[in-house]
């Protein structure tokens, strides 16, 4: 979702261009048309765009709002033993390539929580290191 939105009550004027302290703000002419960009990482985040816009065109009320946005959601993982999740299947996969075993079943809470988790998720590991080798 993006934080800074146009609506339809924009009629192209750059009041929020020429406002913009961080040059967050700017736009292409083409034969037939204005677009408006914005770039979020040069955004200051200040709100001046939002006040200034004569048609109250700028939605930044998602940015002021603090929120948080969704981006990824990943399938769990879950002891087989005691059913309490464990991490995500995408996790357990990379445990499988990476220790060349799939660690199913498990508890003994949950195997010492996964060998402290592969320490620290191959901290110092090496190619050619076994899994032994990394715990």
């Amino acid at each position: 979702m993006a934080y800074f939105q146009v609506n339809d009550k924009c009629n192209g004027c750059l009041a929020c261009l020429q406002n913009c302290p961080a040059n967050a703000i700017d736009f292409k002419d083409s034969e037939a048309e204005r677009k408006l960009m914005h770039n979020i990482a040069r955004c200051a985040r200040c709100g001046n765009c939002w006040r200034i816009c004569p048609q109250k065109a700028i939605e930044f009320d998602k940015m002021l709002a603090n929120q948080w946005d969704e981006v990824a959601a990943l399938d769990l993982a879950r002891c087989e033993v005691c059913g309490e999740i464990l991490y995500t299947s995408a996790f357990r996969k990379t445990l499988a390539e990476k220790t060349g075993s799939p660690e199913k079943s498990l508890c003994t809470l949950h195997k010492e929580a996964l060998n402290l988790k592969i320490s620290a998720h191959f901290a110092g590991h090496k190619p050619g290191r076994t899994k032994d080798e990394v715990i």
